[in-house]
Order: C-alpha cells, then structure tokens, then sequence
C-alpha cells in the first residue's frame, strides 16, 4: 500500500479510502466488520462516510452508516489512532435532516455532536461539508444553464461561509475535528474558503472530494491544478460511476440487490447512449488486458496527476478485494493512450 499526505497536514493517508455509503442498506453490521477487516489487512487507513448515509438516502436509516462505523469503532478501540476517519454534514435540501436547512453556524454544532454519538468518537479526523449551499455544477448539473451563478448575491453568500469558517475553527479549537474539508465544491468555493480562512485565522481545509471518473472529467485540470497547487487533497468519489464501469448495467441490465434497481436509483441521470458506448469501449479494452472493467476504471484515476486517494466502494468481499487489487496495476503509456482515446470521444457523457 502506497500513503500520501493529506494536503498540508502531516497525516499520512492510504492512497485507497474505504468508502462506507452502502452500510445499512446493502450491507449489515456484519459485512461491514468483513469489509473493515479486508481494509485493514490491504493496508488501508482512510475511511470516509456521512451524516446521510446509507444511500440511497432515506429518514428510515438516515445515520445508519455512522452507527455502524461506530460499533466497530466502540469493538476495536485500539484501533482509532491509526485511522483517519472523515464524515460529513449534509447541505440543504434533505427535510428530515434538521428540516432541510443550510449549513450554517448554528447547524454545524448540532450535526457534529450527533455524528461524534453515531460514530462513538471524541474527535473526527476530517469533518467536511458536503454539498454547498448555493446551487453548483455538481450530480449532474453541469451543463450550460443548469445552474444560474448571475443570480446568487455573493457578499450574502461570502458572508455565510465566514461564519461557517468561524464554526468550523471552534471545533477545532475544542478538539471535535482534527481537520476540516469540502466536498462537491467548486474552484470558486475552495479559494473563497482559503481567502476566508486567512483573514479568520482559521485553518485551512485539507481535502476536497468531488465525483471522477472515465465518465465524468469535469474537474480535469483547473480544479485539480488548485488543489495541487494550495497542498488539497484531491479524493475522486464514484470512481465506477455509481457501478456503471463495472459493466454491470450493460443493456439495461439491472443485477438483483444492485443500486440500480433501488429506488431513488432507477432511471439514473448516467444511463443514456453515450455512457451506454463509452463503458462498452471501456470493457472491451479491459478485457484485452486481462483485467476486469472495475480495476480498469480505477487503475487509470490512480494515475491521473494530482488524485492523493481514490474512495471506493464495495457490497460484497469479492467485490473489494477486486477494487483493492486494482491499485496494484500499473496502465502502461500505450495502455493509457487507448483509455485517452475513448475518454476524448465521451469526455462527460451524463
């Protein structure tokens, strides 16, 4: 196993990070505990997981994920120091999360002291926020128009995000984060936050996790330049493109107990003709290369520059010893050419 710093810190993650997001819908307490033994095993000491998880998100079982990491946690306490543990608190929109509202200065205090209950805790290595609050380019909505930036009152907006800056110090100053970081933000966002924190005296965030993958670039170069260039770590999420690079939804299949067929999950922004070619063109070169279309998917975003640790997923064992195994791959440059020549063609097909 390969470790990297996280960003300007002196903590030194695994170029792997176990996300959890599957923990109470898809998975139980049990395979969890599977899951966590395997990642450990591997190496792997980056876990990442949310205040609305499992996903998809409902109010049935709304923090499940977190009480989940939390008994384990509470199980194998000797464990904690050798761990960084991110969470994450949900932005506007979900009504059964504090009615929906914005993360604000008063929301933060509420959602990180259910969070450190959930996860059986004193301090949480990374707490991040996980959506912003004005609308932006993100899950889909990064076509022209889609979102309005003319229409947002930006000194409104700045002054929202000095007193979430503000916030966040002071559970630092108390010892309930260790660090802070974004998630789902935008170039714009993350140097706001810099220039904030500056004149706040507040420290500055670590991490950022945005969606990347073969089918969805966006983020390639200018936001991952920045955060190279200000010491951010830069975590893709949905390296498999919710599952879709597995080659599992192929022709409108659905695999029983996949998320697809979930509800929440049906009908997907990602599945249309052009996801539908690219990944068929994805699959036929892993299959050259003797290697599944997962490990493929997730071999070329660890080599892409700039990416510190890649998040992924598993519901079954076999599935993540799969995805571990995939950082051991190395694409040569001929490899990564033939992978350039589909990603041209379909650069960001949904």
């Amino acid at each position: 196993m390969k470790y990297r710093s996280l960003g300007r810190t002196d903590v030194s993650v695994s170029e792997i990070c176990l996300g959890t997001m599957t923990w109470g819908i898809q998975n139980n307490q049990q395979d969890a505990d599977s899951q966590l033994a395997v990642a450990l095993d591997a190496g792997i000491n980056f876990i990442d997981t949310a205040e609305m998880y499992p996903v998809p998100p409902n109010q049935e079982t709304y923090g499940d994920t977190e009480r989940i990491l939390g008994d384990w946690l509470q199980r194998n306490a000797n464990q904690r120091e050798h761990l960084t543990v991110m969470t994450k608190i949900a932005g506007p929109g979900l009504r059964y999360i504090r009615e929906g509202r914005s993360i604000t200065e008063s929301t933060i205090p509420v959602a990180l002291e259910d969070s450190l209950t959930r996860l059986k805790s004193e301090y949480i290595d990374v707490y991040q926020l996980h959506w912003s609050n004005r609308q932006s380019a993100h899950f889909g909505k990064h076509w022209p128009n889609q979102c309005t930036p003319t229409s947002v009152d930006i000194a409104k907006e700045k002054a929202q995000m000095a007193k979430i800056v503000v916030a966040l110090g002071d559970a630092i100053k108390a010892g309930k984060i260790r660090h802070w970081g974004l998630s789902d933000e935008t170039t714009w966002g993350i140097h706001t936050y810099l220039t904030l924190c500056k004149e706040l005296n507040v420290p500055y965030p670590v991490s950022i996790q945005n969606e990347f993958n073969l089918l969805h670039i966006k983020d390639w170069p200018y936001l991952i330049e920045s955060c190279v260039f200000e010491d951010i770590a830069y975590l893709p999420w949905s390296p498999l493109a919710g599952g879709m690079l597995s080659g599992k939804y192929l022709d409108g299949k659905r695999p029983e107990g996949s998320r697809w067929t979930m509800v929440q999950r049906q009908g997907l922004f990602r599945d249309n003709q052009y996801t539908q070619q690219a990944v068929a063109d994805y699959v036929a070169l892993a299959s050259q290369w003797n290697m599944t279309p997962s490990q493929l998917a997730l071999a070329w975003c660890r080599q892409v520059d700039g990416v510190t640790s890649t998040i992924i997923g598993a519901t079954t064992i076999q599935q993540l010893h799969e995805d571990i195994s995939a950082f051991e791959l190395e694409l040569t440059d001929s490899q990564c050419q033939q992978v350039l020549a589909v990603l041209q063609r379909y650069p960001i097909p949904f």
